[in-house]
């Protein structure tokens, strides 16, 4: 270990010379400027000069991030969200106070050398030898901002940070080349200005402006000698200076400040001792933006609008391009939540169920013929304290969601519309006993699924017993109906009607399960799969991709997208239509009759699976299709005998739990809109 210590020296000595033959290189150093030793530790400037020359002198800084706001479709703001808690000032509106605190203890010099600072060099040179560590570094004010901006461009690419990051000759090179040219095209004053708009001052503060806000609760103009000689001592650790964090060497760093800021003349030496003896004053504030500033339950939606922007290549060609776009920020995003909607689905999700329920319900509004996302919310509020969640349970994990829950009976009608489109009559019966045998099947690829193979499937009560024809089967949910209806249809027909209707995969992103058993609904699909799915029906039969954003406008006012329906039909008017019949049989006659409106048509289907875990309501009038789902989502655990909304649930149905939930939401969401008729088939 001893022989390490001075090779370690030696390397740290070249290094800084190989700075002072970079200096000559630029042109920064005076003619005829002595540099002992070089020559014995074989660099050559000749070599230095080249690796110089190779590097593009071209550079541009990229637009720095900004927040980005989220608006409902009347214009209301939903949250300002970020990736990078920035506020970008100019000079006018920073304190001159913060400004030459930063060049007293960054870069004294700033104002009088160029790119680089020869002495600087040399005064690091001189001390790191004489201690034998990098105890001081050389890099003027403009290489920092070079650097800085290297990290903006990197984001989130980890590497790429580590990359901008990095004590390397080659780095160096480059940032001289480029602070160089910055030195040329900008003036001294808008560099420090742009600096202290990008530098990081910790606690997620980027730029002067968000820290004064972050530390003091104070506009960076509006900053006083104590704070602004804090914040420049930041810069250079801000999570080993962090004063709310470490207050006593943040103040020991303050007070460094105070004292280069009196040696350099920009206070007195009375000013320094009289700012040196306050205490740190801090007035911490939380930034005030992310989708958890969301009223009104908006966190999903606005969590959901954000993974929209990632994943739809109408934002960016590539996942690359659309996270550029998100981290660059300044957008200004218009989507299509109706804030009546919102707030009557709210009030009656956490009307229902209590957010400190074991259980929570998950709910979501689609506009029938347009795909739009009218509301969307859930009893757990958006955010990460207890009985809070930042999962979205109303969409599948690539969305930010859940696993999604099993959708029960609520499938029913998928199946029964790929009978109609199949030549196969409302009037059909069958005996539908209380138990029988799966009936034989063949899925898409062939597979075989013999008699009986999946077990015996049976009804939820020994007295119903068919015969049924369709509408009565639908309206009493009648299982051993739908499994022989799926056999005749056809198990591939069956699936093939559902990826029309844009259920293809599970909430986890694996493919649906095409088995007999998939028509009592054993996949796990999600509330905005379903209400799209509904949707679909009260569109007669229309289906439309769910749609969260209708524009996107970046800092300069540019539309960058403007994304409309996109519908398309995938069964007869006919079919939709006689769907719609059986299913407002449901309602006024069937498992769903608690949902039922008392002002309006309405058509629905409940959904309760194998041990009540998990409880569902679909339904839909003319103007607007609704999914909900209640579940334990914890354990889960059977719903029954549960305490939910400060009710001891007996016997957990989708009509009399879920269904409730769906009527007042709906209720509230249409008070103001006409009541229309549904069209007969």
């Amino acid at each position: 270990m001893a022989a390490a210590r001075p090779r370690s020296r030696f390397h740290r000595l070249g290094l800084t010379l190989r700075l002072l033959i970079l200096a000559v290189a630029a042109g920064s150093l005076v003619a005829g400027l002595a540099l002992p030793g070089v020559a014995a530790l074989g660099l050559g400037a000749r070599q230095v000069a080249v690796d110089f020359g190779s590097v593009p002198s071209d550079f541009t800084a990229p637009p720095l991030s900004h927040g980005s706001q989220i608006y409902d479709a009347d214009g209301g703001l939903i949250a300002t969200v970020f990736d990078r808690n920035r506020t970008v000032v100019p000079q006018s509106r920073m304190a001159p106070l913060v400004r030459q605190a930063v060049v007293d203890i960054e870069d004294y010099r700033f104002y009088q050398h160029g790119a680089v600072d020869p002495k600087g060099v040399l005064r690091a040179l001189a001390k790191n030898t004489s201690s034998g560590s990098i105890s001081q570094g050389a890099s003027t004010l403009t290489q920092q901002y070079v650097k800085n901006v290297m990290v903006e461009e990197a984001g989130d690419n980890l590497s790429a940070v580590l990359q901008a990051q990095q004590q390397t000759l080659a780095r160096k090179v480059q940032d001289i080349r480029y602070a160089i040219t910055l030195e040329h095209t900008l003036t001294k004053d808008q560099i420090l200005t742009d600096y202290l708009n990008i530098v990081y001052f910790g606690e997620q503060a980027y730029g002067v402006e968000s820290a004064s806000e972050r530390y003091f609760s104070v506009h960076a103009a509006d900053l006083t000698l104590p704070q602004a000689a804090l914040l420049a001592g930041l810069v250079q650790s801000p999570s080993g200076y962090d004063p709310i964090l470490h207050p006593v060497e943040a103040r020991q760093r303050r007070d460094t400040v105070l004292a280069k800021m009196a040696e350099y003349g920009t206070v007195t030496e009375a000013q320094s001792v009289q700012a040196t003896a306050s205490p740190l004053g801090l007035k911490p504030s939380t930034p005030h933006e992310g989708c958890i500033t969301a009223r009104e339950g908006e966190g999903f939606f606005c969590d959901y609008v954000h993974q929209v922007i990632l994943s739809d290549p109408a934002f960016g060609r590539s996942v690359a391009d659309r996270q550029k776009l998100w981290l660059r920020g300044g957008l200004q995003i218009h989507t299509t939540l109706d804030p009546t909607a919102q707030r009557a689905l709210q009030q009656s999700v956490t009307g229902h169920v209590y957010s400190s329920d074991q259980a929570a319900t998950a709910m979501t509004l689609v506009q029938p013929g347009t795909g739009r996302i009218l509301a969307m919310g859930q009893s757990r509020l958006y955010g990460t304290r207890p009985d809070e969640t930042e999962i979205n349970l109303s969409v599948g994990v690539r969305m930010g969601g859940g696993l999604g829950f099993p959708t029960g009976s609520t499938f029913k009608p998928i199946v029964a519309a790929a009978a109609l489109e199949n030549g196969i009559l409302p009037t059909q019966q069958y005996p539908a006993p209380y138990s029988m045998p799966w009936p034989a099947m063949v899925d898409c690829n062939g597979n075989y699924f013999g008699q009986g193979l999946g077990g015996n499937v049976h009804n939820d009560s020994h007295s119903l017993v068919g015969p049924f024809a369709m509408p009565d089967a639908m309206a009493l949910s009648v299982n051993t109906y739908f499994a022989q209806l799926e056999a005749d249809a056809g198990l591939c027909n069956a699936a093939t009607m559902a990826a029309r209707l844009g259920v293809t995969t599970q909430a986890g992103g694996e493919p649906i399960s095409v088995v007999p058993s998939m028509t009592l609904g054993t996949n796990d699909l999600t509330p905005l799969q379903m209400a799209n799915v509904y949707a679909t029906f009260a569109a007669h039969g229309s289906y439309c991709l769910p749609l969260a954003v209708t524009s996107v406008t970046d800092l300069a006012g540019t539309p960058l997208a403007e994304p409309k329906p996109q519908c398309n039909r995938v069964m007869s008017t006919t079919t939709a239509d006689e769907i719609t019949t059986m299913l407002k049989g449901v309602v006024e006659d069937g498992t769903g009759r608690p949902a039922g409106l008392t002002d309006r048509a309405s058509a629905g289907k409940t959904g309760t699976t194998d041990g009540s875990k998990q409880v569902w309501f679909v339904g839909y009038t003319p103007q607007l299709s609704g999914a909900t789902v209640v579940s334990d989502t914890r354990t889960p655990q059977d719903l029954d005998g549960q305490s939910i909304g400060g009710t001891v649930v007996g016997l957990a149905f989708g009509g009399t739990l879920a269904g409730p939930i769906w009527r007042d939401a709906i209720e509230g969401a249409l008070a103001n809109t006409p009541p229309t008729a549904f069209t007969g088939p």
